[in-house]
């Protein structure tokens, strides 16, 4: 699929989202999943990973958030999960999706939750893959703290952030998906160089300091959220706290199951994959047992890690 030629850019209010919707050819789509993808990346994160998966009968929107891969940053108030979620609700409306299957990966988590609390009408379940929703302690990055700021970070972004960044890109990268495996052609698929362009490097890094506070207030509603819901993340996620974050949501929202995969890094979005697309399954009405699916990429992982 030749994912230029598909994706749309949207107005929706003011400003434009970008998506990109994939449709099975052979019948009428009765279920649509919408992916929400985490910091520092684009649509292409989850496209890479689930644009090859997509079951019979459902169809796959992928969107970047304000200010990510080809959509416009929007408003200042852009920053935070509750605009971004009111906006990919509208967008769903211009685009003719009623309800959704919601998967959110990290940062992606939170406007999930955000948009499961305040458009409950457009969410036909939530699968949240190591999520960001919860305050915590100890800040954000030495470089998101100085990207932040409105001229040094502006300064930093423009001048050191594309030289310094070019260097480490790889590196960093490959440590999203510590102690798993890093796919040898993420970097080139995902573009993950658009997160080292200046204005989107800053607003990224506003995002990621805005959150902590959000979620202080925003987790008082999660008890609100009434779609079946669950949750996906690993032992060894050291990027976003499974104890901070997921196993918090799965006591708060009654109707979930939570799977906490031995050896998982952070990225539960691939490593996890076969998992969520078969978690996908059962939300929209299938009969599956998901543990044994857990546990058979529990062996996977402790067999990798054994070279």
């Amino acid at each position: 699929m030749d994912i230029q030629e598909n994706a749309i850019l949207t107005d929706v209010g003011g400003f434009r989202l970008n998506s990109v919707l994939i449709s099975p050819q052979s019948l009428a789509a009765k279920t649509t999943v919408l992916f929400i993808h985490g910091a520092s990346t684009s649509l292409l994160d989850p496209f890479y990973s689930f644009s090859g998966m997509c079951p019979q009968n459902m169809q796959m929107l992928f969107v970047d958030r304000p200010g990510h891969g080809k959509s416009d940053f929007g408003t200042s108030e852009n920053i935070l999960p509750d605009a971004q979620a009111d906006a990919i609700a509208t967008l769903m409306q211009l685009r003719g999706i009623a309800k959704a299957i919601i998967v959110g990966h990290s940062y992606g988590g939170a406007v999930a939750a955000a948009l499961a609390v305040r458009h409950p009408e457009k969410v036909a379940g939530l699968i949240f893959l190591s999520p960001a929703a919860y305050p915590w302690v100890g800040g954000i990055s030495w470089f998101n703290n100085i990207a932040k700021l409105p001229i040094i970070g502006a300064l930093f972004s423009f001048f050191v952030v594309p030289t310094l960044g070019a260097i480490v890109l790889k590196r960093a990268t490959k440590a999203v998906f510590e102690p798993n495996e890093f796919p040898d052609d993420y970097t080139r698929r995902a573009k993950t160089w658009q997160a080292l362009r200046p204005r989107a490097f800053q607003r990224n890094a506003r995002e990621l300091a805005a959150l902590s506070a959000w979620a202080e207030q925003a987790s008082h509603n999660y008890k609100r959220i009434i779609a079946p819901t669950l949750i996906v993340t690993g032992d060894r996620d050291d990027i976003v706290s499974p104890v901070v974050h997921a196993k918090r949501l799965a006591k708060e929202i009654k109707q979930s199951e939570l799977f906490v995969l031995k050896g998982m890094g952070h990225k539960s979005d691939y490593i996890a994959r076969d998992l969520v697309v078969a978690a996908i399954e059962k939300l929209s009405g299938q009969k599956i047992d998901l543990d044994p699916i857990a546990r058979h990429i529990e062996n996977k992982i402790a067999e990798d890690a054994k070279g």
